[in-house]
């Protein structure tokens, strides 16, 4: 309830060690084998009930998220991550570098380019100065979400009263509106903006129904508004609170030539290495990833595990292992450098295993530009100490997604 979750069982991870038993039915490992073992492709671990319990008994239908249904998933995740995998990301980066430039430009906004990608606008947020309702939205649906998946039987009551209490109210609104934009397309297809969803308003012939439609256009903004905004802001922060990592990498960003392309950006090899950095310690989804045992038991590092029981694998505790990463505490972006196979083999910070997050190009390529674009225009930036803001600030909580504490992030340019 606290969003204290992953910090938790990493402390019993420290006190006890790579295995802790959560409760009488749940077992957390945090080792590259067990990782390989629980989440490889095609593994006989399927996901729990963690799962569908996000979806609850949801207006909309299933997704390639919350589904258990292998063959389910490996149909939907093809029709999803067509229109974002990184070849066809080439045609909507100047988008991408259209909303970031203005985000820049506003300097404070959440959510940059990923409702323009989504559903062809750009919700106004970055043009307004301000918060609107969408973003609002995206708040109470992912609340709301947390607490159906940790606590399913109080949510199932609260829904059951005669009247609504608030939250659901208010989530049961937010959902209806993040779900307009297939009835504008519906209205006038001929005049709908081309979109990361066309191809699955096409999909409509292969038998995919309205609220199957509703449910991946969630998936693709839900999923992708907030986590990005909060990876960038952990970056800036990060970068910004140490004066040799910030003027390496405004150093290598000034001598971009004119006209550049996120092609270039891959190539620079400090940029990428504080983005690595960035999402080994503020990974935007650092906690749990639950599955159940196939039935019959097995035995993982050495552990006979019986059927049934959930094991899961935590990114916050496979980013901080200090056998992997020495002192990983520390945001030390030069650790990339001559990085391990261990070091990468850890770190998922977009999943644990190969079907792991389909937007994980898009992400990169968001977070490329706006990295470059802000030390670029900012590089001497520094963070800020009014209005009491504070390191505090910052501490993360997490329902989910990891978010700071304070809710805000306040810097000084000069």
């Amino acid at each position: 309830m606290r969003g204290e979750r992953p910090a938790w069982v990493q402390q019993l991870h420290q006190e006890y060690g790579p295995v802790v038993h959560l409760s009488p039915s749940e077992v957390d490992f945090c080792s590259i084998s067990a990782a390989k073992q629980i989440h490889r492709f095609r593994a006989p671990f399927l996901k729990s009930n963690f799962y569908t319990n996000l979806r609850g008994n949801s207006i909309v239908a299933d997704n390639a998220f919350t589904t258990t249904d292998l063959v389910y998933h490996a149909r939907h995740r093809r029709l999803l991550s067509g229109p974002i995998s990184k070849s066809s990301l080439k045609s909507i980066e100047p988008v991408v570098t259209a909303r970031v430039d203005l985000a820049i430009q506003k300097m404070g906004e959440e959510m940059k380019a990923r409702g323009c990608l989504s559903f062809g606008d750009s919700f106004l947020m970055l043009e307004i100065g301000k918060k609107n309702q969408y973003a609002e939205d995206l708040e109470t649906v992912a609340s709301l979400t947390c607490l159906r998946a940790s606590f399913p039987a109080s949510i199932r009551f609260a829904s059951s009263l005669p009247f609504k209490l608030p939250l659901f109210h208010k989530a049961s609104e937010s959902a209806f509106r993040i779900s307009r934009h297939k009835r504008i397309v519906d209205a006038d297809p001929s005049n709908a903006p081309p979109t990361l969803l066309s191809k699955l308003y096409q999909a409509g012939e292969e038998g995919l129904s309205q609220d199957e439609i509703i449910a991946k256009a969630r998936t693709y903004i839900i999923a992708g508004s907030d986590t990005t905004a909060h990876s960038l802001t952990y970056l800036v922060w990060a970068v910004c609170k140490d004066d040799t990592i910030k003027r390496r990498l405004a150093e290598e960003v000034a001598v971009l030539r004119e006209g550049y392309t996120d092609d270039d950006l891959e190539s620079l090899p400090y940029l990428n290495q504080v983005l690595q950095e960035t999402l080994r310690i503020y990974s935007a989804a650092p906690g749990p990833l639950p599955r159940f045992v196939p039935e019959g038991g097995c035995d993982i590092d050495g552990y006979w595990v019986p059927g049934g029981l959930t094991v899961t694998t935590q990114a916050w505790s496979m980013h901080r292992d200090s056998s992997v990463y020495p002192d990983p505490y520390r945001f030390d972006p030069s650790r990339w450098e001559n990085a391990t196979k261990e070091m990468y083999d850890a770190w998922m910070p977009f999943g644990g295993s190969p079907s792991n997050c389909i937007g994980l190009h898009l992400a990169q390529k968001e977070l490329r530009l706006a990295t470059v674009r802000f030390f670029q225009a900012f590089p001497n930036a520094k963070v800020s100490s009014r209005e009491g803001f504070s390191d505090d600030d910052m501490m993360s909580k997490c329902y989910m997604l990891i978010f700071p504490k304070g809710k805000r992030y306040l810097i000084e340019g000069s």
